[in-house]
């Protein structure tokens, strides 16, 4: 599977969508999960095995953009530890779950979900939609069940879960910056957690003779982390230097694009 021209490709990847999380602040499954399957389609993987084994690799890969955002904003004093170790049970176990219920979703109807969860994530970023703070921080009960909530979807989409925990979080008061950072390292549990959730549930469809770990591409995972860990501050640096509403518009359309070229590959 592993071939010259796609080590090449799973490098570009992991290139740009740390550049994007690093400067949108978003995490990179919006554009791995879409971009993978159609990498692994033409590899020749099963269409009915395509999208868990691209959100796993996603999931997976997620790790170490994840990781460096965290460090980027803690230096930054942009993290609420305490709305990150209020939110991290219920992530966990939000996230965990899911994938068992991912494992009995076809393709398909994966695919269908992930398209219209990006595109109502593109409608927002397009227009900038944000809510209107009206509200104190949630209890600890409360930030226990958000975390459970954003930590499901984004096993079921492999997202790090800012598109969820920034407007959670903005609704109650948290300042935007703040809320960033927060959502950055909460995309650390939820990326551990849903890798391993589909680590266990594929790992009847295990190759390794390719690779393949349960629903994780070993070699795509390995190749887009090196590169995205190294991007991610160069994309948080140029935040001032680029025009982000801009960009968050052409995002929005690359998003939805992404999003109908992979329903439409599955289905």
């Amino acid at each position: 599977m592993l071939t010259p021209e796609w080590i090449v490709a799973f490098l570009l990847l992991g290139a740009f969508v740390g550049f994007m999380a690093g400067l949108l602040g978003i995490g990179g499954g919006g554009i791995m999960v879409p971009s993978l399957t159609t990498i692994f389609l033409l590899q020749g993987v099963p269409v009915e095995k395509v999208v868990h084994l691209a959100l796993g690799t996603s999931m997976a890969a997620i790790i170490a953009t994840s990781l460096s955002s965290l460090r980027a904003h803690h230096a930054n004093g942009g993290v609420l530890w305490p709305v990150v170790k209020g939110m991290t049970p219920g992530i966990i176990v939000g996230t965990f779950l899911a994938t068992f219920l991912a494992k009995y979703i076809s393709s398909a109807h994966l695919a269908i979900f992930f398209a219209i969860f990006m595109g109502a994530v593109a409608v927002q970023m397009f227009l900038n939609k944000k809510p209107k703070p009206s509200r104190e921080l949630a209890s600890t009960t409360g930030l226990l069940a958000a975390g459970s909530g954003i930590g499901a979807i984004s096993a079921l989409v492999s997202i790090g879960g800012g598109s969820l925990t920034v407007p959670f979080l903005t609704w109650q008061n948290v300042e935007i910056r703040k809320a960033i950072g927060t959502s950055a390292a909460i995309g650390l549990p939820i990326s551990v957690a849903g890798t391993v959730g589909y680590l266990m549930n594929g790992w009847a469809n295990s190759s390794p003779e390719n690779y393949i770990f349960g629903f994780i591409y070993l070699p795509a995972v390995l190749l887009i982390s090196v590169v995205s860990f190294f991007t991610a501050p160069i994309g948080a640096r140029m935040v001032h230097r680029l025009p982000v509403p801009v960009l968050k518009k052409i995002f929005a359309v690359l998003l939805v694009v992404l999003g109908l070229k992979m329903l439409f590959s599955v289905i």
